[in-house]
């Protein structure tokens, strides 16, 4: 079973048509899926426009009506995919936006390096067609980086789409009972999940996979300065993640 997890928030412009293009990726790609989008209290009717779709997809929706940031979804989606899968070593998670900017055709290339063998595969994405927020936010963080996060295959923190195997995504949530995976803000939380997840993980693949800015609708919710900050703090505790077992 391979998990498409969502998260979303005022998205009702692109969702519609990511589940459409989703499902006729695994029309011609035979792989059982299911989709699951935790929607973090959007007030644009989001979760309206997806009601309909779960009558003819497989599709599952989470969520409350307050938001409660990026981290918080993510956490609440690997959660939920571990307490549901049957079997955690063939199954897959995999995190993508709602936006257009990863792209489902690239589903089956994350999925063939997996099937290769790989616990967590990672899109590797040039940012050379990058928003300017975008851009600005990548200078931050080469310094963050160079400064005190550690060296880590994939660490990009900016990028989202990634497939992880769900016994590597087990083992870490049982490593930290009841202690939320994520406490950073924003993007820094994709970065802390992969260093969470890496010491649980035998081989970790990248995969050069170009995101695509110009065909999403709204403007970008990157924050330079504060999402550098984010960094920053995160950097400060990063270290303790690559240890054995990932707990901070």
């Amino acid at each position: 079973m391979i998990y498409i997890c969502i998260p979303t928030y005022n998205e009702s412009q692109t969702v519609g048509v990511l589940l459409w293009r989703i499902r006729r990726v695994f029309q011609d790609y035979s792989r059982e899926y299911e989709i699951i989008v935790y929607d973090d209290g959007s007030t644009d009717g989001t979760r309206e426009i997806l009601a309909p779709y779960a009558e003819v997809i497989p599709l599952s929706i989470m969520g409350g009506d307050t938001r409660r940031g990026y981290a918080f979804a993510l956490d609440r989606l690997v959660r939920e995919v571990s307490r549901r899968t049957r079997y955690a070593r063939r199954d897959a998670l995999i995190v993508m936006q709602a936006d257009f900017t990863d792209q489902p055709e690239h589903i089956p290339e994350l999925v063939k390096r997996f099937e290769g063998g790989a616990d967590i595969v990672a899109a590797r994405q040039e940012m050379t067609e990058a928003p300017a927020p975008v851009r600005r936010l990548r200078q931050f963080a080469n310094w963050v980086a160079r400064s005190g996060v550690p060296p880590a295959e994939s660490a990009d923190p900016f990028t989202s789409y990634r497939l992880y195997r769900i016994s590597v995504l087990r083992e870490l949530l049982k490593s930290l009972g009841e202690t939320p995976s994520l406490t950073s803000n924003g993007w820094a939380a994709n970065l802390e999940l992969l260093l969470r997840a890496r010491p649980f993980a035998r081989r970790v693949e990248n995969v050069d996979l170009a995101p695509r800015y110009d065909v999403r609708t709204r403007e970008t919710r990157v924050r330079p300065f504060a999402d550098a900050m984010s960094l920053v703090r995160f950097s400060r505790r990063a270290k303790t993640l690559t240890s054995a077992g990932g707990a901070a």
